[in-house]
């Protein structure tokens, strides 16, 4: 599937990653299990038509982002980021988020060490004075 280079609105950008993720019928299933597949898939077309009284929640749309995501789109991501101003988002792979905990875990593990090092020569020098 082509993706669009820009969005007019966040329902063009919503419709694309539904695309992305497999269509109404697979998103309507995931997201209203409890429903046949053909009204869960009229559900998500719905929310998708702005004329429509039903939306998407917050928490669908995270969810909607994510499985799209997963499938290699960011249209939604992109549509807010250029819509608000800011720059082309840049995806973070997991291990890349993984590489850079172990680095600062790493460091921090550093300075508590050269914390208690500290610790203990003011420690040693206070007692030593004591003794004096």
């Amino acid at each position: 599937m082509q993706m669009s280079l820009i969005h007019e609105s966040i329902i063009d950008a919503m419709r694309e990653a539904v695309q992305a993720i497999g269509g109404n019928k697979k998103l309507g299933a995931l997201l209203y299990p409890d429903l046949p597949v053909d009204q869960a898939a009229g559900r998500v077309r719905d929310c998708l038509n702005p004329d429509r009284r039903e939306h998407f929640t917050p928490e669908q749309m995270l969810l909607i982002a994510r499985l799209a995501k997963a499938e290699g789109n960011s249209a939604i991501m992109e549509f807010l980021a250029l819509d608000l101003g800011y720059l082309k988002p840049v995806s973070v792979e997991p291990e890349d988020q993984i590489a850079r905990l172990q680095r600062e875990f790493v460091e921090a593990t550093k300075s508590l060490h050269h914390m208690a090092i500290r610790i203990e020569t003011i420690t040693a020098t206070a007692a030593m004075r004591r003794v004096a």
